[in-house]
């Protein structure tokens, strides 16, 4: 090659550099369970625990589409085809974003109004948005959105310009991809199913294969290399004394149910009284009716 700027399709042409080929990655597509308080980037200048950590495992460059606050949980998707992240991102393709808000104060049906009909901001109005009283609780309210832009922080910036401190936000849906059955930090592969289906919606990925669904746990839960060796070596150990086994198992049993009881409600992946696993409610409950860093 002589010329300057000249392409090539990796999947069509042979591509060797000083004698040694060149072969394209296979394209990849994940959904992750992000915690709070994580960065939503692959490195992070302060040291902050990052999203890269965990798609780190998968190999290769897989990377984040489109951003979460630090605070914020939820959904997001990772790739490494570029056309997939860009169509998913584009402003004209509107893909929805939903969202469980907990808010200071006790929101009226006008109040959810405003979000419907779209809230001024200092960067113009936001587009009409879909809101679903959940539950007020003492002076505080429990509510989901659904957006289909993509401005920074908008979510934040909606409750401030309507009265309504933001107090906990988690995404639980993007594009249609949810986060059921993932604990936060887990991730997993898109189906095949849920690939056909954005293509159909939003015309991307350009070609899907037939895809497993397994669950990547988090590092938290002894993924990994070392992960593996360690319950080898527990299942030997708990096959000297079956009576101990059973007894440990019951405890860990409880001991995880706990753990998964707490993490859940520290995830902010859903309100307190929104599923089954939340407090009892105390009051009533209604109904009605990019970059993404809500």
């Amino acid at each position: 090659m002589t010329e300057l700027g000249a392409k090539a399709d990796p999947r069509e042409d042979k591509i060797e550099v000083d004698g040694k080929r060149l072969v394209a990655e296979d394209l990849v597509y994940y959904v992750l369970h992000k915690p709070k308080n994580v960065v939503s980037t692959l490195s992070d200048p302060e040291g902050r625990p990052t999203v890269g950590e965990m798609l780190g495992r998968l190999g290769g460059r897989v990377y984040p589409v489109g951003r979460l606050d630090f605070p914020t949980s939820g959904v997001i998707l990772a790739t490494n085809d570029g056309a997939f992240a860009n169509g998913l991102l584009h402003p004209r393709r509107a893909v929805p974003k939903t969202y469980v808000v907990k808010v200071q104060g006790l929101m009226s049906a006008e109040d959810l109004d405003r979000w419907r009909e779209g809230v001024e901001l200092d960067d113009g109005p936001t587009l009409p948005a879909t809101a679903r009283l959940i539950r007020h609780e003492e002076d505080k309210t429990w509510f989901e959105v659904t957006i289909t832009e993509g401005r920074n922080h908008q979510i934040r910036r909606m409750g401030d310009a309507t009265g309504f401190r933001v107090m906990r936000l988690a995404r639980t849906s993007f594009a249609g991809i949810t986060h059921d059955g993932l604990k936060p930090g887990q991730l997993r592969p898109l189906t095949s199913d849920e690939l056909m289906a954005l293509r159909e919606s939003y015309g991307v990925p350009k070609k899907v294969r037939r895809t497993a669904a397994a669950v990547l746990p988090s590092p938290a839960r002894g993924g990994g290399p070392g992960g593996r060796q360690r319950r080898e070596q527990t299942s030997k150990r708990g096959q000297s004394s079956p009576a101990r086994s059973e007894s440990s198992s019951a405890r860990g049993s409880a001991a995880r149910d706990d753990a998964r009881s707490a993490r859940t409600d520290r995830s902010g992946t859903k309100p307190r009284g929104a599923g089954s696993r939340g407090p009892r409610a105390r009051g009533p409950a209604g109904r009605s009716g990019s970059r993404e860093r809500s």
